[in-house]
């Protein structure tokens, strides 16, 4: 998520400063380049070394389903 975010941040200052016609034009490469086979394998196995390495994404061991998060909004 946060490679989106720092593509769409560098996409947009990129095409302010060069126009619209260029900004599509960037955008359309990175879609290009995000979307590849190869960079999406790359991703999947960079994601599931962070995993490893922080726990971050694990699945929990009673049924194979994600821990199920609370609220931080206190319910009235």
């Amino acid at each position: 998520m946060k490679g989106i975010l720092l593509g769409a941040a560098v996409g947009y200052v990129l095409g302010a400063r060069a126009g619209r016609g260029r900004y599509d034009q960037i955008v359309r490469t990175y879609r290009r380049l995000a979307d590849h086979p190869a960079v999406q394998g790359a991703a999947g196995i960079v994601r599931a070394k962070v995993g490893e390495k922080t726990g971050f994404g694990q699945r929990s061991h009673t049924n194979g389903q994600a821990p199920r998060r609370e609220s931080v909004i206190p319910r009235a």
